[in-house]
């Protein structure tokens, strides 16, 4: 490899070119194995003195080197000369050099002979320098080939130019001359590469739909020319009358369609929110609300139903109306085609909201009653359903076995909102909340906390938190409460000797909610349900416990309270003593006859 084909220089000379690593021209090392010169081997050339000195170890391993640079470089320099004579002077050294080149002819032959069997060239050291030998491969003194090229009297004529010289028996052809030649080796400053030829410009002419030609539709795009609508030469097509028509139509369809878009835009931001007048037709919508809905999102919802005209009109009415606040999720019966003011009215007010909402402690017989006025179903309707489908309506295995009991589905409704539909019934309502219970319950594990507790059955579970939801006001109270209930219903209370003589049973039993009644008349209603007439539990709950008074049932206070008392309907105070219970009924009773005016 030249050395500068390694570097930033241009590329080397073609391989086959005759003086690719020609080092006496060019400064580059001749390529070893090359054969310059239509094939002729090399001169060999024994070792001088200096470098049998300098190496001797190689010397003697290899007595005799070659050295087909400096042959190259004096044959080449005896070509040069010649060949520059001839042109000065062709007519008169001719003939001597013709006579002066056939000794060494001769002599050169036979040195080929004798060295042609030596070893492979083996490289100089860089940086020795190079003696010049004659044809007898003797060293002629003349030093370095830089020295030698100096010397030359025609060093200042140009090397690279192109020389024509007819040539003579026995010389080596001119491979410059011939038209097959590489051209000559230029020095590396000098060299560039050749611009290549640009074709001339040409216009095609135009074909296709848009042209109006009518031309075959496999040649577009297919010649690299014509991408990008523009010619082989680079000039860009001649558009039609087509073209530019159908290049209109869509810029006037685009800003059409962005004027109308802006044009809306503006009036939905700035305008006056498209609104319906009046309450609304006849036909009704149910329009559910989910849970953690913005005025936004309601307003949505209310135009997809077809109830107000426009969001923004619901919206604008709800800020207005300080009561906005206060909409509940939940589905709504509304009109169509209403007002966004009437629409905001309907949603604040809860009596409107078509849930049915199931209160801790509240008794079917309630329930009941919301479920026909929601349905719209006669009085009764309900209640005789629950009482006659009981078996079918989901309820455990373990509750509604006793006959005795006055409704088997109370305790198992499960206190809830429920939102209602237009496919809502009786049966629907009350299945959705007997299951509810039935898996509240089974997640509390009242089947296993019953024995642990001292309980019959599971159903007993139910029917304390019942009561203790009845007399309760808070969390605490129920703990206590319940603690009063197990206490009471031990075999050891000779205080009342094991009566639970709480007035929400009596209340039950008659159906009513009242606080004074006759205590006399109480004790002699004989009712499974009158915890002041019978011992221990009622024979079912009565009313429907929440998930607070469950799990205070479960886990009691423990605190061995036997007594409680109301002392000002929300304050419940409890005792463990007979004597401190009477003397805080003694002070309940002074109070209820100065509210009464007694």
């Amino acid at each position: 490899m030249t050395e500068y084909g390694r570097g930033r220089g241009p590329e080397p000379w073609h391989p086959e070119d005759p003086l690719y690593g020609d080092q006496g021209r060019t400064g580059h090392q001749t390529q070893q194995g090359q054969v310059p010169y239509g094939g002729a081997p090399q001169q060999e050339y024994p070792q001088e003195p200096q470098y049998q000195q300098q190496y001797p170890e190689q010397y003697q391993q290899y007595p005799q080197q070659q050295y087909p640079e400096y042959e190259q470089q004096q044959y080449q320099q005896q070509q040069y000369q010649q060949q520059y004579q001839q042109q000065q002077y062709p007519d008169q050294q001719y003939a001597a050099q013709q006579e002066a080149y056939a000794p060494q002819q001769q002599a050169y032959a036979p040195q080929q002979q004798a060295y042609a069997p030596q070893q492979p060239q083996q490289p100089h050291p860089q940086g020795r320098p190079q003696p010049v030998y004659d044809n007898q491969g003797w060293d002629t003194g003349q030093g370095q080939y830089a020295a030698a090229v100096q010397a030359d009297p025609y060093v200042g004529a140009d090397p690279y130019a192109q020389q024509t010289v007819a040539g003579y028996p026995g010389e080596a052809p001119d491979l410059y001359t011939t038209p097959e030649a590489y051209p000559p080796p230029q020095p590396p400053g000098r060299r560039h590469l050749e611009p290549e030829p640009v074709e001339e410009e040409t216009e095609e002419p135009e074909t296709g739909f848009l042209a109006g030609g009518g031309g075959d539709s496999d040649d577009d795009g297919d010649e690299p020319g014509r991408r990008g609508g523009r010619s082989k030469g680079g000039k860009p097509k001649k558009r039609s009358g087509m073209a530019c028509l159908i290049a209109a139509v869509v810029i006037l369809g685009v800003v059409g369609g962005g004027g109308y878009y802006g044009y809306s835009y503006i009036k939905a931001r700035f305008g006056a929110a498209e609104d319906f007048a009046g309450e609304g037709t006849d036909e009704l919508v149910d329009v559910e609300i989910p849970k953690g809905a913005l005025l936004g999102q309601m307003g949505r919802i209310l135009k997809d139903a077809g109830v107000v005209a426009s969001a923004q009109a619901f919206v604008d009415a709800a800020n207005t109306n300080p009561s906005s606040k206060s909409i509940q999720p939940g589905i709504y019966p509304m009109k169509k085609k209403m007002s966004g003011a009437a629409a905001v009215a309907l949603m604040i007010d809860p009596s409107k909201l078509n849930v049915i909402t199931v209160t801790e402690g509240m008794r079917n017989a309630k329930v009941y009653e919301a479920i026909d006025k929601k349905l719209g179903k006669p009085e009764g309707t309900t209640r005789e359903i629950a009482l006659r489908d009981a078996k079918n309506l989901g309820l455990p295995a373990w509750a509604g076995n006793n006959p005795k009991l006055m409704d088997p589905l109370e305790g198992f409704l499960y206190p809830m909102r429920y939102d209602l539909s237009k496919d809502s019934t009786p049966e629907s309502l009350l299945k959705v909340m007997v299951k509810n219970a039935s898996d509240k319950y089974a997640e509390a594990g009242v089947e296993s906390k019953a024995k642990e507790l001292g309980l019959d059955n599971p159903l007993q579970v139910i029917t304390v938190a019942s009561l203790v939801n009845a007399e309760g006001k808070n969390h605490d109270d129920f703990r206590k409460m319940s603690e009063v209930v197990y206490n009471r219903l031990k075999k050891t209370n000779d205080v009342t000797n094991q009566k639970i003589e709480f007035d929400s049973t009596y209340n039950y039993a008659k159906g009513q909610s009242e606080i004074n009644f006759n205590l006399k008349e109480a004790q002699a209603f004989n009712n499974p349900y009158n915890t002041h007439f019978i011992k221990g539990l009622p024979v079912g709950p009565i009313g429907n416990p929440g998930l607070d008074a469950l799990t205070a049932t479960l886990n009691p206070d423990h605190g061995g309270w036997m007594f409680f008392v109301s002392v000002d309907g929300n304050t419940t105070t409890f005792t463990k003593t007979y004597d401190e219970h009477l003397k805080l009924v003694d002070e309940f009773q002074e109070r209820q006859k100065q509210k009464n005016g007694g």
